[in-house]
């Protein structure tokens, strides 16, 4: 129980948020009389909130290196509408389109990075130029008007779901299964995870309370898995969400790369006493957040089948928001990917039930503000705590 409760207050944002989530659903699940987890509700939940967590890794590798990006909501919308010219004016190929707008969102992002990194201007200012620069161009690129329809193959990004290859009847099983197949790997790392610390040296969790947590886990996983399959299944986007969280969770804690961004936020300083090239990594940072503010701009014009110049409005304060919720620290150095995602799902499941609860969108607001700033807040004291 010690060694749990150790565990507990060094990962207390994480857990807490996690906890947080919970009650916020059972909450929510009570004031909307069973609305909130209903399978349908649920896939919209899910679907809704996409491009927002898919902004939300991005922003939590440039929020770690101890930056901010105010513009990746203009730089989704521009990547939309560039999408569109090619893929509805000119009936280009869907796969060469895709792949044309993440080269785009990556040269905005080197554009960008090459001011913040090389030429030493703040964040801030350059991504906040960035903002009114690439909503600019979104406009003069649609000309003030909506461009739609886009290919049916395109839509099924955001709106397609997975085939059921069991050809369950009223159950899509394939989702049943890969749920299934999803405790079973999570089980095999932890227990692999729980050998490699036993063989080190370093302090684990009392068998008991392992396999607490893995009934926990597993629970949560095959019910969430059920939910889904009750409806129609994985979305498309859920199977792009789950990829990226794994390389991205992979990347930030076995890689040196992920290594030298940690190190960057902790201390620059020091990174760069200790080989650290501290002005590529932040250069990188950046190309990757330029990368995926592209793939949500294209999500988002899937979702909508239409590209238009107010979309991406106030995506990047959501972003920004559910790094700090989830755990990211104002200072920099500190934020797990899997903490932004908890975050961006507190955001979405309140944005959810308020609406279902017909709270207006002023009150959602204030509601949504005073939660960041408490996250923020809560940040703060922890770090004046330890120190």
């Amino acid at each position: 129980m010690e060694a749990w409760l150790k565990s507990f207050r060094t990962n207390i944002r994480e857990y807490g948020m996690f906890i947080a989530l919970i009650l916020i659903m059972v909450l929510f699940q009570f004031l909307t009389d069973g609305i909130l987890l209903k399978p349908l509700n649920i896939t919209n939940i899910i679907l809704q909130n996409s491009y927002i967590l898919v902004l939300a890794i991005g922003m939590l590798l440039v929020i770690i290196t101890g930056h901010i990006d105010l513009s990746v909501g203009s730089v989704a919308a521009f990547v939309g509408a560039v999408s569109a010219i090619m893929m509805v004016q000119h009936h280009m190929p869907f796969g060469l389109a895709f792949v044309l707008s993440l080269a785009i969102g990556a040269a905005v992002g080197a554009w960008q990075g090459f001011w913040v990194a090389y030429v030493r201007i703040p964040a801030f200012i350059v991504t906040l130029a960035g903002m009114l620069l690439f909503r600019g161009l979104t406009m003069i690129v649609l000309k003030g008007q909506s461009l739609a329809p886009f290919p049916e193959t395109f839509q099924k990004i955001s709106s397609g779901f997975i085939p059921d290859w069991f050809n369950g009847d009223g159950l899509h099983l394939t989702t049943v299964v890969i749920g299934v197949l999803l405790s079973i790997v999570y089980i095999w790392q932890e227990l692999r995870s729980r050998a490699t610390k036993v063989k080190y040296g370093f302090e684990i969790l009392g068998m008991p309370l392992l396999v607490l947590k893995l009934a926990a886990m597993v629970l949560v996983i095959n019910a969430f898995t059920y939910v889904l399959a009750s409806y129609a299944g994985l979305p498309n986007i859920l199977i792009i969400l789950f990829i990226l969280i794994v390389v991205y969770s992979f990347v930030m804690n076995r890689t040196v790369m992920g290594r030298h961004i940690y190190a960057l936020g902790g201390n620059e300083k020091a990174a760069k006493l200790s080989g650290v090239k501290t002005k590529q990594v932040t250069f990188w940072v950046f190309v990757n957040m330029g990368v995926l503010a592209a793939l949500s701009g294209l999500i988002f014009a899937a979702r909508l089948n239409a590209a238009t110049p107010k979309a991406g409005t106030n995506f990047e304060l959501d972003a920004i928001a559910a790094c700090f919720i989830g755990g990211a620290s104002v200072s920099g150095g500190v934020g797990k990917v899997v903490g932004a995602m908890v975050g961006g799902l507190v955001m979405g499941v309140m944005n959810n039930g308020m609406s279902i609860k017909g709270l207006g969108v002023d009150w959602q607001q204030v509601i949504k503000g005073m939660v960041l700033l408490l996250a923020v807040a809560f940040d703060i004291y922890n770090k004046r705590k330890s120190s």
